[in-house]
Order: structure tokens, then C-alpha cells, then sequence
């Protein structure tokens, strides 16, 4: 309906809108006002009526005291247009009344009234027309003497209605095709002009605007362009011009009209023939058109510098790795660079017209919201450094905010850029403790070589009275604490000594595999009283190397320590593995182990002196440093995995024991080191 409706022409469409418009009028309007006229007469009659029966009521008082039936006859038949008209004693006996052809008896109760009312009102239904009936009470000195009885007709009020409703139905039809034929010739004359007006517009959007013209039969007023009347006096190199068609070059009082005119109205040669709203229309879509072209050029300039700007820019924003966003005074999201849509999992298209609270966290978006906030108050740049806990760990992220100002210098936005500074800090805390390390390991150096000499001296001393105390003496038992705790202390200052490389290296050719297994030889028994096996998986090759053993057998002993500490109460099971890599030249070491594992922060920490996970007084955290400092000695890596590789063949543990998350650490040693010393 809608599509067949859009199809007709203006003039079938203007006369079914009056159409429309009078016959919603009509309907609407019909019923109403019949409807309010009909109260309107029934309400008048009722009164009438009522007044009518109050009327009679009081002039039958005397008649019908003296039983004067012949003037109550006569009052009767002075009713007027009343369909009837009687009157009844105070035995409710009718009296008198105007029938014609006897008096119907079940007219007489039909309406009652009491004496305390002026009167009452009933619809009757005789079964050919309905009548109002009004009774009146006859009173003399508040004794009730009689009734009046009146009847009038409500038929000839409905007809008084029709009649009505028919003259303004007529009213309706004329007042409608008035309007369709004056709809017609409006709409005849609207069409015609705007089918002129629709054909220049079609010339406006299919042809180029560079050669436009003015609508024919219209004026164009103040278009400023070059004169093309190289004669005029007054000729200058762009002008104000009135431009009347079909003239297209410029006339001498073109040129003479001085300062352009506010409006067409004020031109000098302004035609006097003022035209109508379409005429108006006509002559603003020409100046519309040619200020369209001198505009559109520039757009179209502008246009190619911003897309080469814009494409510049963006591809400097995907390109940048820090966070870049931008969000207005409504913290609402307007751009943001790749790298930032990434580290939220979004797009940038997504990104755009979401607020903090879409995209973080609650507790992170609260900050960020409010931070951003307040540099839109106050205007102040933010620069600070922040850690950022997440799922792929610990980041630490550069933070820049700044007010973004609009050409009138307020503040219209925020700009944000997080750089991930992570490695730099990593970088700054490996220098510090390079640092760190190399003033422990002087210290360490010069504390190990003051203090050897006062352990020795106490060490002899406590060995020397133990000697002379009774064996089963409290005094040999604390000596004997004496003696086993300053061996610990000098264990301590060789571990700082090995940890500093104060001491002497003494490098030569060994077997690889010996060197394991002396080591494993030496710790086999006691970890076997705590239920841990060892279990050796050696390379057949027996490779050769150029090493310190002692020192390298230090790195075991410590290795297999640790594993063994790692254990929980019941046991486990340690594998001790070589083998041989010719190609790349190195023998490696792995020691793995069915412990509780290394969580990945200790991990990283595991190799720093002082570090350890054990609790007070059973580890110095000196163990790993010093093997770390040795195997570099031996231009070698160390390294530590946890937990266990899922195809890592562990043997089946020991009764009762129960298997950890596991840990491997791998030694590699070069085969050649003849060269170093």
C-alpha cells in the first residue's frame, strides 16, 4: 500500500489528503455533534417539560378546590404541543385530561411523585413512539390536593436531530469539493514548478559543477567571479555581480555595484517581479550550487591532505608498540592505536565509544577513570611508572597522560600512552645486582681471609680440650658442638671463597662420569637412610673433559643436596643422567628429581646468593651461587626446569613415597677447555 501510494503524482496525492482530512472531519465531527445536540434538546426539553408540569400544577390549585372541571378542561387544552396532558385527585383518580379517544388506565401509574418533590420525570414506550412523562404534585398549604401529568414527545426531538446532522453533512460534502478543486489547481501549479525546478537539480547532481547555469527565467544575484567584460570601467579582478539570465557576461553597472548587497532585495538591479517561496528555492539552490563548487574544491584538496596526514598517522600509531589511546572529557573512548585494541582483545573499531568500565576490570577501571578525570580538572600532565599484575605475569608500564586542547584552548580530551618499560626494569635490576654481586664477592673475599685465621685458632683450641675432657663429659658434649659449628662457619667461608674466586683452580684432563659418580658414591648411603634412591642413567662414551674435579664435584654434591631436600617426609627417587653431545662439543649433567618442584618466581631467583626456599637455619642460599660461579668458571650454563617435562621417564618411587610436580637441573660443560685457565 505504501509503494502504491509513494507512486502517485502530487496532485492525486494533495486532493486524497483533503479527501482524507474532510471525511475524518466529517466522521469524527458528525457523531459528536449530533450527539451533543441530542442532549442538548432532551436537556431542553426536560426542562420545558418540568417547567411546564410545575406550571400546571400551580394554576389547577383553585379549579380543582371548587371542582371547576370545565377550566381545569381548558388549562388542560392550553398545553400546547404536548402529546397529552390530565390531571388526578389526591385519590390519583384522573379528573380531566386531553385524550381524544378515552384515557388509557395504565397510563395513570406509569410515573409517580412524592409530595416532597417539585416533580419527576419517566421515559415511556407506548410502542409506537417514546414520550417523556413529567408529573407535578398539586399542593395547598403542604397538604397534597392532586397530580399533573404531562407528556412530550421524544421522536420529534431525534427528527429535529437528523435534520441537523443532514444540513451539516451537505455542509461537509460542499466544503469538499471546494477544497479538492482548489486542491487541483494548487497542486497543478506546485508540480508544474517544481518539474522545473527538478530538472535543473538532475542537471545539478549529472553534470559537473564547473559549468553550471543559472535556472531560466530566474535572476541570480552578487555571485562574485572574474568580469568578463574587459571593457567595463570599473573592471577589477574578482567583482561583485549581479548576474541576470539569460545575460552571462557582466553588464557595466555590474561592476559599479560597490559593496555586495546583504541580500538579493538590496541589489540596485534587482528584478521588481519579487517571485514566491519555489521561486525563492529556485535562486538559493543556484547560489547553493556555485558556492558548492568553490567550496567542494577545497574539500576535495583538503580532503587528499588529511587522508595522506591520516594514513600517515595511523600507520605511525599501529606501528608504535606502546599503549596509545585517546578518550574525551566523557572518558568515552574515541580512537586508540593496534598495539592497545590487542592488550584488551578488541579491535579499534570496537574500542571506539566504550568507556573504561567496557573494556578493565572494576577496580582497574575505577582508577583509570578517576586518574583521568582528574588531569581533565586540572589540566596537569601525568608521568609515573605503575606494575601491572596479569595473567602472563608482572609488567611494569611507563604511564603518559596529557589534556588534549581544542583551537579555543580547553581542555577536549585525554591522550594516554603506556610503554612497556618491563625489560628495562629487568635490565636496571640485573645491573644492580651485578653491582650487588660484585661488592658481596670483595666482601666476601676480604671476610673469608680475616676470619680463617680466628675459626682455625678456635677450632684447634676446641679440638685441643676435647682431648683432655672426659669423653662422656657435658663439657666434651659442648665442645663437640663447638668444634661441629666452626666447621659449618669455615664450610661458610669456603662457600664465600668459591663465590668470590679467591681460591685457586686446579684444572686438568678428567673423566666426566667418574667425577658423578664419586659424588653419588659419597651421598648414596645417607640418602637411603631417608628412603630417597638414586638412580644413574651415565653415558657409555665416557667422555673427557679439562675441569677442576674437586670443584666440580662440589656443583653435585650441591645439586644432589637439593634434590634430596626437595623430597617430602616419605622419599622419592633421584635420576642422575649424562650424555655426550660431540657435534656441539659439551657433556651434560641432569639431575631430576620427584620433589614439591619450584614455583616460576623462585626459579628465576634460585641462582642469586642468599636466595633459598628453605626455612632459618637449614640452608645459607650459598649452595646454588657458589656451583653457578663454578660452572661459569668452566665456561659452562646452568639451568633449572620445573616441573618435569611430561615425557621425562621417571622410575616407579619407593613404597609410601609420594611424587611431586618434580625438578630438573641441566649442567653443560665444554669438552675442550685446554686453553683456559
Amino acid at each position: 500500500m505504501r509503494v502504491l501510494f509513494s507512486r502517485l503524482k502530487f496532485e492525486t496525492k494533495l486532493n486524497l489528503g483533503i479527501l482524507a482530512i474532510v471525511l475524518s472531519m466529517a466522521v469524527f465531527l458528525l457523531p459528536v455533534v449530533a450527539k451533543m445536540t441530542t442532549s442538548a434538546l432532551v436537556a431542553e426539553s426536560k426542562l420545558r417539560g418540568a417547567a411546564l408540569a410545575e406550571s400546571l400544577a400551580a394554576r389547577a390549585v383553585n379549579p380543582l378546590l371548587a371542582q371547576d372541571y370545565l377550566t381545569l378542561r381548558s388549562m388542560v387544552g392550553e398545553a400546547g404541543d404536548v402529546v397529552y396532558a390530565f390531571v388526578q385527585n389526591a385519590d390519583e383518580r384522573v379528573v380531566i385530561h386531553s385524550f381524544l379517544r378515552g384515557f388509557p388506565v395504565e397510563l395513570a401509574g406509569a410515573n409517580s411523585v412524592a409530595s416532597t418533590e417539585r416533580g419527576s420525570v419517566q421515559l415511556l414506550d407506548t410502542g409506537e413512539i417514546f414520550i417523556y412523562d413529567f408529573a407535578a404534585p398539586i399542593m395547598v398549604s403542604g397538604e397534597r390536593i392532586g397530580t399533573v401529568r404531562v407528556g412530550l414527545s421524544k421522536s420529534r426531538l431525534s427528527a429535529t436531530t437528523k435534520q441537523f446532522v443532514s444540513a451539516l453533512a451537505t455542509m461537509f460534502a460542499g466544503v469538499l469539493l471546494a477544497a479538492m478543486a482548489l486542491g487541483s489547481v494548487f497542486a497543478r501549479t506546485v508540480t508544474r514548478r517544481l518539474a522545473r525546478l527538478r530538472a535543473h537539480a538532475e542537471e545539478l547532481v549529472t553534470g559537473s559543477l564547473d559549468n553550471l547555469s543559472v535556472l531560466p527565467g530566474e535572476h541570480f544575484c552578487w555571485e562574485i567571479m572574474h568580469c568578463q567584460e574587459k571593457n567595463c570601467p570599473a573592471h577589477h579582478d574578482r567583482v561583485r555581480r549581479c548576474w541576470l539570465v539569460p545575460d552571462t557576461k557582466c553588464a557595466g553597472h555590474a561592476c559599479k555595484l560597490g559593496p555586495k548587497p546583504a541580500s538579493c532585495r538590496e541589489c540596485p538591479v534587482f528584478l521588481q517581479s519579487v517571485g514566491d517561496e519555489i521561486q525563492d528555492l529556485a535562486e538559493t539552490l543556484d547560489f547553493m550550487a556555485f558556492t558548492l563548487r568553490d567550496h567542494i574544491r577545497g574539500l576535495r584538496a583538503a580532503e587528499q591532505t588529511l587522508t595522506r596526514q591520516q594514513r600517515l598517522l595511523s600507520t605511525v600509531l599501529d606501528m608504535n608498540p606502546d599503549l596509545i589511546s585517546m578518550v574525551d572529557t566523557r572518558m568515552i573512548y574515541q580512537t586508540c592505536n593496534r598495539a592497545f585494541a590487542q592488550s584488551v582483545g578488541k579491535s579499534v573499531d570496537e574500542i571506539q565509544g566504550l568507556n573504561d568500565f567496557h573494556i578493565f576490570p572494576e577496580e582497574e577501571a575505577e582508577r583509570r577513570n578517576l586518574e583521568g578525570r582528574e588531569v581533565l580538572v586540572t589540566g596537569e600532565r601525568v608521568d609515573r611508572q605503575e606494575r601491572v599484575d596479569g595473567p602472563g605475569g608482572q609488567k611494569w608500564f611507563h604511564v603518559v597522560q596529557i589534556p588534549v586542547h581544542d583551537e579555543s584552548g580547553r581542555i577536549s580530551g585525554l591522550l594516554r600512552m603506556d610503554r612497556d618499560i618491563t625489560d628495562i626494569r629487568e635490565y636496571e635490576e640485573q645491573l644492580i645486582q651485578a653491582q650487588k654481586m660484585e661488592s658481596i664477592g670483595k666482601l666476601a673475599g676480604g671476610v673469608a681471609h680475616e676470619i680463617n685465621t680466628p675459626l682455625g685458632i678456635i677450632l684447634g683450641y676446641a679440638q685441643l680440650l676435647k682431648e683432655d675432657a672426659p669423653p662422656d663429659s657435658q663439657l666434651a658434649q659442648d665442645l663437640a658442638i663447638v668444634e661441629k659449628q666452626t666447621k659449618v662457619c669455615r664450610k661458610i667461608v669456603a662457600d664465600l671463597l668459591g663465590f668470590s674466586r679467591q681460591g685457586q683452580s686446579d684444572k686438568r684432563e678428567m673423566c666426566f662420569n667418574n667425577s658423578v659418580m664419586e659424588s653419588v658414591s659419597l651421598v648414596r648411603h645417607s640418602f637411603e637412610l631417608d628412603r630417597v634412591e638414586i638412580l644413574t642413567r651415565l653415558d657409555d662414551s665416557f667422555p673427557i673433559i679439562y675441569a677442576d674435579p674437586e670443584k666440580l664435584k662440589q656443583v653435585w654434591i650441591n645439586l644432589l643436596t637439593n634434590a634430596k631436600d626437595a623430597m617430602p617426609e616419605h622419599g622419592g627417587v633421584i635420576v642422575v643422567s649424562t650424555k655426550l653431545n660431540t657435534p656441539q662439543g659439551i657433556v651434560t649433567l641432569k639431575i631430576a628429581d620427584s620433589g614439591m618442584g619450584i614455583d616460576e618466581a623462585s626459579a628465576k631467583k634460585i641462582f642469586d646468593p642468599f636466595f633459598t626456599t628453605k626455612s632459618v637455619g637449614k640452608g645459607t642460599g650459598l649452595g646454588l651461587s657458589v656451583s653457578f660461579g663454578i660452572v661459569k668458571d668452566h665456561m659452562g650454563e646452568i639451568s633449572v626446569e620445573s616441573p618435569l617435562p611430561d615425557d621425562f621417564d621417571l622410575p616407579v618411587l619407593p613404597d609410601g613415597a609420594t611424587r611431586g610436580p618434580g625438578t630438573i637441573f641441566t649442567v653443560d660443560i665444554p669438552l675442550d677447555h685446554c686453553t683456559v685457565d
